[in-house]
């Protein structure tokens, strides 16, 4: 703990609300370096600035429950406060001002609606409560120094001079991703793979399950000294329509030259302006880092490759394109997607974590169909949805 000064009040948050603090005490939200008084915070939501630099919103801390509202309406300025996270205390803050919010104002400045069967918005109400804090503050999470170093250090052992980032959940990584994170290598010396963590974790494709798909990827078909593979902590303030403006700003404040995004991300808002069609983009101020936006990738059909819009001739009715919800679905009723969608590793991964032990019997299956050594083996399930692919590729036989 950076002091050792007590204070006998304290405010209990969450984890998500531990790291949203920690991104701007490591400067990742740059130049928003503190929480925000009320005054600065009217300030923000009403011009989308701060310090000359476009963000979306004022970064408060109005944490719910009616020990926390007890505790903020006694806070004095100069008072220290415990901040603590399932019993244990991760930081302090010394008090500015206490000031009451609107929760429905500030769910509509993030999400863009108020409307609360929207998930986003439910899952904030449920957090948010009516008074906020400003003030110096100190957390421990050293887990974001860490990632800057492992970023740096990659940047020096190539003296890359351009890095690129790109932002994924990669749910499932499948063939378009790896065509987007090649052309991506082509024009940049490093690329940063900045993999979303949310906090309501998906038990259908977890994080550590996503990491383990792209890192094989990595590590087996691309120059792995070039390729960062790095958890971004998806917090609720990333969750709104104003998603991509964050992304870009944790991107340039992380030491990357240029962001990546593909045409159709759902907060770039594409919309006609004086007769010209314009982006989110074109209205940011006080951002260094540049903004590439890469072309929708599908298979053609009679290309036999992945094709852009820009590249292929031939009619979208000749494309299969690249929709991770119904390729997910696929694995979550246990069929094998084809290669030309997923390559065979990766739907082995999945497979096996969705269904494990699905096979009673799986020595003999394996031994009765799959050609090998013709010694019974212990088989994983995982080889052998590699060996049973491999087989629906077969093309001898029609």
């Amino acid at each position: 703990m950076a002091s050792s000064r007590k204070s006998d009040k304290a405010i209990f948050i969450d984890q998500e609300a531990l790291s949203t603090l920690a991104l701007v005490q490591e400067g990742l939200l740059y130049p928003v370096d503190g929480l925000m008084d009320k005054k600065t915070s009217e300030e923000v939501n009403r011009t989308k600035c701060y310090k000359g630099h476009s963000f979306p919103f004022s970064f408060i801390l109005a944490p719910k429950g009616r020990r926390n509202e007890e505790v903020l309406k006694t806070l004095k300025p100069s008072e220290r406060v415990t901040l603590i996270v399932d019993h244990q205390p991760v930081g302090w803050i010394q008090v500015d001002e206490v000031f009451e919010i609107n929760p429905q104002e500030r769910v509509q400045e993030i999400y863009g609606t108020q409307n609360a069967s929207h998930p986003g918005v439910q899952a904030t109400m449920k957090r948010l409560g009516r008074y906020a804090v400003s003030g110096k503050y100190h957390v421990e999470y050293p887990k974001l120094h860490a990632i800057k170093e492992k970023i740096a250090t990659a940047k020096e052992r190539i003296g890359a001079k351009q890095t690129s980032a790109l932002m994924m959940a990669a749910r499932p990584l499948h063939r378009a991703h790896e065509r987007l994170i090649r052309t991506t290598l082509d024009r940049s010396d490093l690329v940063v793979i900045f993999l979303f963590k949310p906090y309501r974790e998906d038990p259908t494709l977890p994080y550590e399950l996503r990491y383990r798909s792209m890192d094989y990827f990595v590590k087996n078909y691309l120059p792995a000294n070039r390729v960062v593979i790095v958890p971004l902590e998806y917090t609720y303030i990333f969750a709104g329509y104003n998603e991509v403006i964050l992304d870009a700003l944790v991107a340039q404040n992380y030491g990357c030259d240029e962001l990546v995004i593909g045409q159709n991300h759902a907060g770039l808002g594409s919309f006609y302006d004086k007769n010209r069609i314009q982006s989110v983009f074109d209205h940011l101020k006080g951002f260094k880092i540049q903004i590439h936006t890469a072309p929708e990738y599908a298979y053609c059909d009679i290309c036999r490759t992945l094709v852009s819009n820009k590249t292929c001739p031939h009619g979208e009715h000749h494309h299969i394109s690249y929709h991770a919800d119904s390729i997910l679905e696929l694995l979550k009723q246990g069929l094998l997607p084809p290669a030309v969608l997923v390559r065979k590793e990766i739907s082995a991964m999945i497979l096996a974590h969705l269904f494990p032990n699905r096979f009673h019997n799986l020595e003999k299956i394996y031994y009765d169909l799959m050609p090998g050594s013709g010694l019974l083996e212990s088989q994983s399930e995982e080889d052998f949805y590699i060996k049973l692919m491999q087989l629906y590729q077969t093309t001898s036989l029609k």
